[in-house]
């Protein structure tokens, strides 16, 4: 009969930390790696968005998320009022709506 703890006794036993550590370390550069290429980049992202947003003035045209053009014409904590045509159509949306800032007030002067 085939016994298989006698193999168990056959492999030597001196490595058996030091591939728990290799192990660990490699893991320890894959979450690093991961950090640096994934979550650092979306956080900057993040970071920037939140200002742009928080920086928005009166007279800025803005492009919200569903991509409609407007001017901004109000804002209010946490929602502002957009112009988006000729015939002075208002829209309110969120800020959080805004995707990006086309023209800046100052530079549409």
């Amino acid at each position: 009969m085939f016994n298989v703890f006698a193999l168990e006794s056959a492999t030597p036993t001196g490595g058996g930390d030091m591939t728990g550590l290799i192990t660990l370390g490699m893991m320890a550069i894959v979450f690093v790696a991961f950090y640096f290429f994934a979550i650092r980049p979306q956080r900057k992202q993040e970071k920037e968005t939140n200002a742009m947003r928080n920086n928005l003035t009166v007279g800025d045209e803005v492009t919200t998320i569903g991509g409609i053009i407007g001017k901004v014409i109000s804002i209010k904590e946490e929602t502002c009022v957009i112009e988006t045509s000729r015939d002075l159509t208002r829209i309110r949306i969120l800020k959080s709506a805004i995707s990006r800032v086309d023209v800046k007030a100052e530079d549409a002067d």
